[in-house]
């Protein structure tokens, strides 16, 4: 009889511990960046960089404020429906415990960029040292669920998604005129140093654990209505910082071509951002949009100026606007983004596309 309850004992463990591995049809997804990719870490944080109130979310599942800069959902929602994933919750979430830590977590906060003086003046927010090191916080709490030999499985056989860039010249180098920046650096001299603090930051997600990366460069950031709304007259891009942008991408793609020599490995994947934007922001009509000027919520010109609250203009179709506020793209708009990332040829994503990762990760 004591034999009987013993192997019982064991049966029922082990059951609980397959229960708790990784499941081989959906790999863990994580995800490192600022506001095009924060699910909701800010809204536990006090912090001016939020977007916890109506009509932000309006027409995502819930039709409530999640926290995402999206009238629906956001990029990285989009890619966890891609690769069958239920969507990671934000790290500073209480529900992200238990077995919802083995779907992944998003650590990503609004307002950040590569440089820790990026974004200063929203005060409270999560720098991408201090992502890293709850990166590594998670990878401790998963390893008292699951052990620490398959938490490191987890973590190699997982994807990574991280967007840096756009804050450290809109909310840093170009936020007011003679900015410290800007006095301490020329643009080249500036760029150079954001691609050697980005560099850092990549080897440090290598060496915590992660093995397929996507990196994306900045789009035009010259472009949103937010800066047409203070430097354009006709709807022209603004030009200084589509320079930037124009310097800031190529040397990022180096430096991950670079990184991935050394490894020996493509681990760093391209995605760029720049051109996906580009596309329906030139010809607006080709994908069912009526405007890539106008955002659908804002207010002053080209609905630009402000943050989206409920004062704001709100369109009534979403699906017809390239931009859901002054900075960010609707939700059609990610969609289209995330189909070039999932399909997108090496002008979109170098070396290879996501569909082309995961049926060769299939493999192994």
């Amino acid at each position: 009889m004591e034999n009987k309850r013993w192997v019982c004992f064991l049966m029922c463990a082990i059951l609980s511990w397959n229960s708790l591995a990784p499941q081989a049809e959906g790999r863990a997804f994580f995800v490192f960046g600022d506001s095009l990719v924060d699910n909701g870490n800010n809204n536990y944080l006090a912090t001016t960089a939020r977007a916890d109130s109506y009509p932000y979310g309006i027409d995502s599942p819930s039709h409530r404020a999640s926290g995402r800069f999206s009238n629906g959902l956001n990029i990285p929602d989009i890619i966890s429906e891609k690769i069958g994933s239920e969507p990671t919750l934000p790290y500073l979430s209480p529900e992200l415990n238990g077995e919802k830590l083995l779907v992944g977590a998003n650590f990503a906060s609004a307002g950040i960029g590569i440089l820790n003086d990026t974004g200063v003046q929203f005060i409270n927010i999560i720098r991408i040292g201090r992502q890293l090191q709850l990166f590594e916080q998670y990878q401790q709490r998963v390893s008292a669920l699951i052990g620490e030999e398959q938490t490191g499985r987890l973590v190699n056989e997982a994807l990574v998604l991280i967007t840096l860039g756009g804050n450290d010249f809109v909310n840093n180098y170009y936020l007011v005129p003679f900015s410290a920046r800007s006095r301490q650096f020329a643009l080249p001299d500036y760029v150079v140093y954001l691609i050697s603090e980005y560099r850092k930051i990549l080897v440090r997600l290598y060496e915590l654990g992660a093995r397929r990366v996507l990196v994306t460069g900045t789009g035009p950031i010259g472009c949103v209505p937010a800066e047409l709304a203070l430097h354009s007259r006709n709807g022209e891009c603004y030009a200084e910082l589509q320079r930037a942008a124009d310097m800031f991408n190529p040397q990022l793609v180096q430096l991950l071509s670079q990184l991935n020599s050394q490894i020996a490995s493509p681990v760093f994947i391209s995605a760029n951002a720049f051109a996906m934007h580009l596309d329906f922001i030139t010809d607006p009509q080709a994908y069912g949009f009526v405007t890539s000027k106008v955002a659908c919520c804002g207010q002053g010109p080209y609905n630009g100026i402000g943050l989206c609250t409920p004062a704001s203009n709100l369109c009534p179709n979403r699906d017809i606007f390239a931009f859901w506020d002054p900075f960010h793209p609707s939700e059609r708009a990610n969609r289209l983004i995330v189909d070039k990332i999932m399909t997108g040829s090496t002008q979109y994503m170098n070396p290879m596309n996501l569909s082309t990762i995961l049926a060769l990760d299939s493999r192994t």
